[in-house]
């Protein structure tokens, strides 16, 4: 995946449980500009990851071997380095916009 990644914490909760969560740099980006009420919500859904990089609801892409969760009209895609324990998430958006090249 093209880009620029790095860890985060979005919510600082749950240190040291299950896998490492990384941002590329456009999903950063895309983060930051998401209303308040939306971010926490993603906030909280990138952070269940850590425990759980497939929960009840995700679903595999097709083709892409990526995952997608659902928080409301939003989506967070992302791929699991199970190797690693490293979840890398490359794009969040609205459900109309998220799934067009970036």
């Amino acid at each position: 995946m093209p880009g620029t990644m790095s860890s985060v914490s979005i919510a600082r909760r749950g240190a040291g449980v299950g896998y490492k969560i990384e941002l590329e740099t456009h999903a950063r980006r895309e983060y930051r500009d998401l209303p308040a009420r939306v971010r926490e919500q993603v906030a909280d859904a990138i952070n269940d990851l850590q425990g759980n990089p497939r929960p009840p609801g995700s679903k595999k892409l097709v083709g892409s071997g990526g995952y997608r969760i659902r928080t409301g009209n939003y989506r967070i895609l992302y791929t699991i380095d199970d190797a690693e324990s490293i979840v890398r998430v490359y794009r969040i958006g609205h459900r109309r916009e998220v799934y067009r090249p970036a």
